[in-house]
Parts: structure tokens; sequence; C-alpha cells
């Protein structure tokens, strides 16, 4: 782990504590989530168990799928998996949810921003990304575009979910068009950068990152 350890994960797990926080606020307004929380939020629906338990199982299973990709995860991506899922069924099973379309709808608001806030913590760590932003770049790697490649992800789990179930709405659409600004600001802001002359991990890694910085 590169200099400086305590700053990095520090950042680090506030960033994946954020993120499972501004996912439960967008869970419980109940105006439509990102793509993965549709999927999540139907697998729990159909199946049991709470949705951040779903997100840790399918979190696992993408990260199986970097084997024959040859990613390499790093201390964040292990702890991405385990951390995010578990603040979510915290924060489910602890916090109400709200009444009244103005109340759900500032809910969502602060969901969407304080997302894009984690996004830029947890990546500006610089201690691996999460299973799914690995899974993405480990395609693109082989030839394809980020581009195509994350929509036909996105696509793909985003008509899982709604088939399953889960919800599907204007704070879908709001996701979709604010992430991408949201990080394109938040991971430069907030990337702790290595010392002179350090090796910035691996190539996938840093393809990610730059990625994201273009908000991809």
């Amino acid at each position: 782990m590169p200099p400086p350890r305590l700053r990095r994960l520090s950042q680090l797990y506030a960033g994946l504590a954020l993120y499972g926080f501004s996912d439960a606020l967008m869970l419980l307004a109940g105006l439509g989530v990102d793509p993965w929380d549709v999927f999540h939020q139907g697998l729990s629906r159909r199946f049991g168990l709470g949705v951040g338990t779903w997100a840790i199982i399918v979190g696992a299973v993408v990260l199986a799928l970097w084997v024959p990709l040859r990613q390499r995860p790093g201390f964040g991506t292990l702890s991405n998996v385990v951390v995010i899922g578990a603040v979510i069924d915290l924060c489910l099973a602890t916090m109400p949810a709200p009444h009244g379309l103005t109340l759900r709808t500032v809910c969502l608001l602060a969901g969407v921003g304080l997302n894009g806030v984690a996004t830029g913590a947890y990546i500006g760590a610089g201690l691996g990304p999460g299973p799914r932003d690995g899974l993405m770049t480990g395609l693109a790697a082989r030839g394809h575009s980020i581009r195509v490649v994350r929509t036909v992800l996105e696509v793909a789990v985003l008509a899982g979910g709604w088939l399953l179930g889960g919800t599907v709405g204007i704070g879908t659409v709001v996701y979709a068009l604010a992430i991408g600004p949201l990080a394109h600001i938040f991971i430069p802001l907030l990337r702790i950068d290595e010392p002179v002359g350090k090796e910035k991990g691996p190539l996938s890694w840093r393809f990610s990152l730059r990625s994201n910085e273009c908000g991809s």
C-alpha cells in the first residue's frame, strides 16, 4: 500500500460507508435507483435477503469474473464488496422511509449527490476499483470501447432488475445523468497522488481512473 497509508485507508472506508449510505437514501426515496441497485433490489424482492446482502453476493460473483480477465483486485476492491452492502442493510434497517413527494425528492437528490462524493473518495484513495468497475475495464482492455461495455453492462443489469421487480423511475434517470459529471468533479478533487517515481498500480486501475475522470 503506497503512502500516505492512514489517509488512504481513512478516505477509502469513509467513501465506502458514504456510498452505502447514499445508496440507502435513494432506495428509501422509492423513486428509482442506479442500474446495479435496481438489480440488487429486484433480487431482494424475488428471493428474499436484504438489498445490501445481494449487493455483497453480486459483488463477489462479479469479482470471480475477474479471474479469466486477469484482473488484480486491490485492498479497496475486497473492502468494496463487503462494506457498501453492509452499510446499505444497516441504514435500511434503522432509517425511516420519507413520506411525501417533497421529502422523497430531497432524499433522492441527496443520495445522488453524496454518491458522487463517495465515488470520488473511494476511487481517489487509489487502493483498487470496485468489482463492477474492474469488470468493465477488464472487458474494455480487450479491445472493446469502455463506453459500449459500460452501457451494455448497465442496460443488462437494469433490464434484469426491472424484470425481477426492482424500481426503475425518475431517480434512475437522474442518477444516469448526474453521476458522470459528479465523478468528473470529485475523482480529481479527492485523488491522493502517489510519490514521484512510484508505479501507480495495475494498468487496468490506471485505465479505470482515467476513464472515470473523463466521465465515462
